[in-house]
């Protein structure tokens, strides 16, 4: 080769240049790659693992055979306003919201002075007409003796007949005189009799074993049986007996063919969430409610709770079968989706500050849709899914819903 074809030779520098900026281009494109993917992990990480959650709960099993829900009142069946059956003033009141009375107990008192006066009269009146038997009979006993004396000598013609005229009829007036003393001590005992009652109508008294419900008068108020006057008071107080208490609920006409008196309940009172009462389906009204197409129903206590009043508000569950105590015993649940094995035992992902821990726990039976576990408390949340993607000490993420 010539001196001169070996000058004509060069090197390309444009094609050397276009592949170093290609390669350039590309490495700048894989490192931003990198990067998107570094940056991505790093975000997962930051974030976690977003998951859905299970709210650890509480339920009784009750729940789960119950047939219908209704909610009422605590209604008393017994219910009086004691009054008095006269006008007068109140005069002495001995009881107040919250006592409880028996039967016949003397609560509340009205003026009665003049009834008092009235029954010392009678009293009087009556000793009297007592005190006139007994004088009649004695002079009955001695025209009596006159009388069989002069009978025994009438037959022996001692005596004259007229004499023995006169004592037969003394012997009859004295009969007759004893049978109008004691007539006379009848009446006297019947005036008493109606002196008494009208003095005891001024002593208002319990009808019925019970609990003061309110005190409606005071300590000199005018009280009359129709309350018509002007400040007059009809009642003096309100009384109920607690052992009366029933639940009276409202049922839907739609769902009174699953409803049946006997039928087993359990009643709640919003007054005590933590307490459960059983009961039974007394009654079912024989009306409907047109206004609210409903029925309504009377639920019994079985057990007496001196904690529950009348008006509370009520909520009972109509049972397919009896409560046992068991059955009324609050269960901690959980949706068994959220139960996992960990170190050969079942234990739960529990969410503890943005991470999820696991925590063992003992499964108990099934109740419904749920799965009774301890460990946990109702209320804690753990994981639901997916739990494949999760271990103990793992960030995680709540997902939105």
């Amino acid at each position: 080769m010539s001196l001169e074809s070996l000058g004509k030779l060069k090197i390309d520098k444009t094609v050397f240049q276009r592949s170093t900026r290609s390669k350039k281009r590309w490495v700048i494109i894989a490192a931003a790659l990198l990067l998107v993917v570094v940056a991505a992990t790093w975000g997962i990480k930051r974030r976690g693992v977003a998951i859905e959650t299970a709210t650890v709960s509480q339920i009784y099993p009750t729940q789960t055979f119950t047939l219908l829900n209704a909610s009422g009142y605590v209604v008393a069946q017994r219910k009086a306003a004691v009054a008095s059956k006269m006008t007068g003033r109140l005069e002495w009141i001995g009881v107040q919201e919250g006592s409880r009375v028996i039967s016949g107990q003397i609560i509340a008192r009205l003026e009665n002075r003049d009834s008092d006066t009235v029954v010392n009269q009678g009293i009087a009146a009556l000793q009297n007409a007592k005190a006139n038997v007994d004088q009649a009979k004695a002079e009955l006993d001695d025209a009596r003796q006159i009388y069989e004396r002069l009978t025994d000598l009438i037959g022996q013609g001692i005596i004259s007949r007229a004499d023995f005229d006169t004592a037969e009829s003394r012997y009859k007036r004295g009969k007759a005189s004893v049978a109008a003393a004691e007539a006379a001590v009848r009446v006297t005992e019947s005036s008493l009799q109606g002196a008494r009652v009208s003095y005891d109508y001024s002593l208002i008294r319990a009808p019925f074993d019970a609990v003061v419900l309110t005190k409606n008068a005071d300590v000199g108020d005018i009280i009359t049986p129709l309350g018509s006057a002007a400040n007059a008071k009809a009642a003096v107080v309100t009384i109920a007996d607690l052992a009366s208490l029933q639940v009276e609920a409202d049922v839907s006409e739609s769902n009174l063919e699953k409803v049946k008196a006997g039928q087993p309940c359990e009643i709640t009172l919003d007054a005590l969430p933590h307490s459960r009462f059983r009961g039974v389906l007394q009654t079912i009204v024989p009306t409907a409610d047109r206004t609210k197409a409903s029925v309504m129903v009377k639920v019994r206590f079985l057990e007496i709770d001196h904690r529950i009043l009348p008006e509370m508000s009520a909520k009972i569950a109509i049972l397919s079968r009896p409560a046992t105590a068991q059955d009324q015993q609050a269960k901690t649940v959980v949706n068994p989706a959220a139960l996992i094995r960990a170190n050969g035992r079942d234990a739960v992902y529990l969410l503890d500050n943005g991470h999820v821990r696991v925590t063992p726990v003992t499964v108990g039976p099934r109740f419904g849709d749920f799965t009774e576990v301890s460990g946990v408390k109702a209320g804690d949340k753990v994981a639901l899914r997916p739990l494949d993607k999760l271990k103990d000490g793992r960030k995680i993420s709540v997902a939105e819903k």
